[in-house]
This record gives C-alpha cells, sequence and structure tokens, in this order.
C-alpha cells in the first residue's frame, strides 16, 4: 500500500499526526506542492518557506526518504501523483482557514483525501459552549481549553520513511535567507530549547519590554509547523511542573496563554470566516475611516514622526518580524490615531510578516479595532509615548532602528518634538496632533454604531 503525505503547513517529522497516519502504508511519498495561489503571498515568508522544505528534504533523506516537489493546482497535481504512484490514500493535516477548508472539500470530492487533525491542540469543534455554540470570548474559551488538556505523548520521530525510488520530483525556486530567522525544524527546536533554558521563566516580566530579547519569537515557526503547537503546549507544560518559584510559574503559564491565543483566534476564524473580509462586530463594520493614503505611506515606512511606531514599522519592514508589544502600538496608532480602516494594516502585516498568519494577523487587528470577537473596548486608545517609555525605558529599541535619533536621552527620545529637538532627517512633528485623537476617533466609531442602530429601526 501506498500512501501520498500531502505536507501544507506541517513542515516537521516530530509530532506530525498526519505523517505517524502515513507511516501505516508500506509506502510513504511526501509531497508539496507549489500551488500558484500562494504566489501572491509575501517574498519574504515564500523565501522562508522554500528554506523550510529544502531543510525538511534533507532531514526527509537523513530517514531514508526525500522531498516530491511539484508545482500547479493542488487537485491536479494530487490526481497526476495518485494515478502515477498507484497510491491508495492521499494523507493530510487539516487546516482551517476557509481557503484551505474549501480548497480540501472540492478534492476530497474526487480523491481519498483524508484531513489529520495536528494543527491545534483541540479541534476547534471540541471547545464549545455547554448550549454547543462557539466561544467568543477568550477567557472562557481558555478555561475550557485548559480544563480539556489531558495528557498527551508526542509522537516520535520515525526512524525509517520508505519511498519509492524515481519520482519525479520540481526544482525549489531559488531563495534568500533570512538571517535572523534560519528556516527549519531543527532551528526551531533549537530555538525552543534555548528558550525553556533562557527567558520563560522571566517572560511575565519580559515579555512586553522591546528593548529586551524576552520573547520566544517561535512566531514564524509554529507559522509553518516546523513546530507544532502541541510541541509548544507541552514544552510550556514540563516548565511549569519544574518551575522553582511562583513567578517562575508565572512566566510559564503566560507563556502557555499566549498559546492558546493562537488557538482562540483558528477557532474563531474556523467558526466565523467571514472575518477574514470584515469586522465581526456588525455594530462597527462601517466606520467611517479617514483613509489618508499620505499618512499610510508614512506609517508604513517608519516617518511618522512617532519614534516607538518609526522604529516597529522599520524593524518589520528590515526583518519581516515585529515585537507582540510594539505590534499593539502600531496598530493602535494607525486605527485611531490615524482613524485607517485596520484592513490596511492587516494587509500590510500579511505583506511582510514572516510569521503572517491569517488567523493570528486578523485577530490581532480586529482586537486592536476593538471590531473584533474578544476586543479591546473601542475608546482605548494606546497613547504610544506613554508605552514607549514604560516598555522602552532608555530608549534602546528605537535608538536600534531610528539611528538618527542616537544622541537623544532616555527622556528626550520618545518625544523629540515635545522638547522642540529638531533632528536632521526626522520628521519635525508627528503627523497627527495627538490632542484630536480621542475625540475624533471616538466620534466616528459612535457614527458607526448609530448607523446600525438606525438600520434596525
Amino acid at each position: 500500500m501506498t500512501a501520498i503525505w500531502w505536507i501544507r503547513r506541517d513542515l516537521r517529522l516530530t509530532d506530525n499526526p498526519a505523517l505517524q497516519a502515513a507511516l501505516t502504508a508500506d509506502f510513504v511519498i511526501p509531497v508539496f506542492i507549489l500551488d500558484p495561489a500562494f504566489s501572491s503571498q509575501s517574498l519574504r515568508r515564500r523565501n522562508f518557506l522554500y528554506e523550510g522544505l529544502a531543510a525538511l528534504d534533507k532531514d526527509l533523506r537523513a530517514h531514508g526518504s526525500y522531498l516530491v516537489i511539484r508545482k500547479g493546482n493542488p487537485i491536479d497535481v494530487l490526481r497526476n501523483l495518485f494515478e502515477e504512484t498507484h497510491a491508495e490514500t492521499i494523507l493530510a493535516e487539516e487546516d482551517f482557514t476557509p481557503h484551505a477548508r474549501k480548497r480540501d472539500g472540492l478534492i476530497a470530492k474526487v480523491l481519498p483525501l483524508q484531513l489529520i487533525h495536528g494543527q491545534t491542540v483541540h479541534h476547534p469543534k471540541h471547545i464549545l459552549k455547554p448550549d454547543g455554540r462557539p466561544y467568543t470570548i477568550y477567557t472562557p474559551y481558555s478555561k475550557t481549553w485548559k480544563a480539556k488538556l489531558n495528557g498527551f505523548k508526542l509522537l516520535p520521530t520515525p526512524v525509517k520513511i520508505y519511498t519509492p525510488d524515481g519520482i519525479k520530483s520540481d526544482n525549489l525556486p531559488s531563495h534568500e535567507t533570512n538571517p535572523l530567522f534560519p528556516a527549519g525544524e531543527q532551528e526551531a527546536l533549537t530555538r525552543l530549547e534555548e528558550f525553556l533554558h533562557k527567558r520563560i521563566y522571566s517572560y511575565a516580566d519580559d515579555r512586553n519590554r522591546m528593548d529586551l530579547d524576552g520573547t520566544s519569537a517561535l512566531s514564524p515557526y509554529l507559522r509553518f509547523g516546523m513546530l507544532g503547537l502541541r510541541q509548544a503546549v507541552n514544552a510550556a507544560r514540563q516548565a511549569i511542573s519544574a518551575a522553582r518559584s511562583a513567578e517562575s510559574k508565572r512566566g510559564a503559564e503566560i507563556w502557555l496563554n499566549e498559546l492558546i491565543w493562537r488557538e482562540f483566534y483558528i477557532q474563531i476564524l474556523y467558526h466565523f470566516p467571514h472575518v477574514s473580509k470584515g469586522s465581526f462586530n456588525a455594530a462597527l463594520a462601517n466606520i467611517p475611516w479617514r483613509n489618508n493614503e499620505s499618512e499610510f505611506a508614512a506609517w508604513k515606512d517608519g516617518r511618522t514622526g512617532m519614534p516607538i511606531v518609526d522604529a516597529a514599522m522599520r524593524q518589520l519592514k528590515q526583518t519581516g518580524w515585529m515585537h507582540n508589544r510594539a505590534r499593539m502600538i502600531v496598530a493602535s496608532f494607525l486605527v485611531k490615531d490615524l482613524l485607517i480602516d485596520w484592513r490596511w494594516g492587516e494587509k500590510w502585516f500579511m505583506e511582510n510578516l514572516l510569521d503572517g498568519d491569517p488567523a493570528a494577523n486578523n485577530g490581532g487587528w480586529q482586537w486592536t479595532a476593538g471590531t473584533g470577537t474578544d476586543a479591546a473596548p473601542y475608546f482605548r486608545i494606546f497613547n504610544p509615548v506613554l508605552q514607549s517609555a514604560k516598555f522602552d525605558p532608555k530608549g534602546d529599541y528605537i535608538r536600534k532602528w531610528v539611528p538618527e535619533l542616537g544622541t537623544l536621552s532616555a527622556k528626550e527620545i520618545h518625544a523629540p518634538s515635545d522638547f522642540e529637538i529638531k533632528v536632521n532627517g526626522y520628521p519635525e512633528m508627528p503627523i497627527v496632533n495627538r490632542e484630536i485623537v480621542k475625540e475624533r476617533t471616538l466620534k466616528a466609531y459612535s457614527a458607526a454604531k448609530q448607523r446600525i442602530e438606525h438600520e434596525r429601526k
């Protein structure tokens, strides 16, 4: 019996339920399909994927197998490969995005595709309210999620994977390596171990500090399944058990909560696919945005005159990654200070982030905009100067990414214009007067709520 293991977002050999299911066959054909639909994705993310596929091929060869690369529409590629190899089944890890569900549904009608749960710890259908409806608030969701978290063992890396010789494979596209985030399962596991030994127990205090290396920075690896969520959750649970103080335990518990947030947003997208295109909260679906294109361009380029915003946006543009606290700050600035549609920011992030994930990215933006499920109140507006002073107290993060401000003091660097300091090459004033922000924003959000109330009458 021959099984096709269709790899999508699970570029790993360890704890891979779809691979384990395929191993019940005599022969396994690992295949990744270069879908033309993916060509519209971020070039930086594609490079990361291609490098990860090269690493996976190397790992497969060490286990007696190899990776088959095919280009084209998945349904056509799978049909041809199925007939060519006389396979009997196709196994793949279930993906929960609207695009994946539609694609897989069409394929399952004509080919024996088996979807194996493995992308999340709990399937989105299994964490529901007592009345059978999905959760839309994180806290009760996380309590149920934890209550149903029984002990589980990670699946081992297979010793041998038998793959028939001579199956035609296309070449991987040429790609560049991101030196800050080398791709591959082994790199992901190394980084996980480093985080567990060096930073997880101080995570509670350091995770919001943009000037410190206080986070796991594992999100790109989780995005492509080079590290599975089950592996990360298992590591968090072990760290909680091994903690030697209440504060250390708190750090590990908070990291576990962050992992649950990822799963929360996956199930939101699964149960409410319309959020991928618009607001979850219908009352805030028609906010009268300003959508000033020149201000949006300044935000993208990191030249708003607000140092912490500019530092974060430059970090994103140069590296493909941004600190999570910084993501909240720049999102709030775009949506609440500039009154620019959150979907503009969501799209820009997807074009630039290595870890650009449809569920997490959408959930984060709607949370900040106040339009989502478990969202920040729409009247909550971050003060970027106060956020900067609190989470980059000496200005080291700003100095790294906005070097023209490097000579300013720790007090001046967060808001040079407040001290009437002019720096050559940097905007003299922020592009928005923050004294008008709150009133303007609340007026716009109130207008949207009044409009929907009028339409319901």
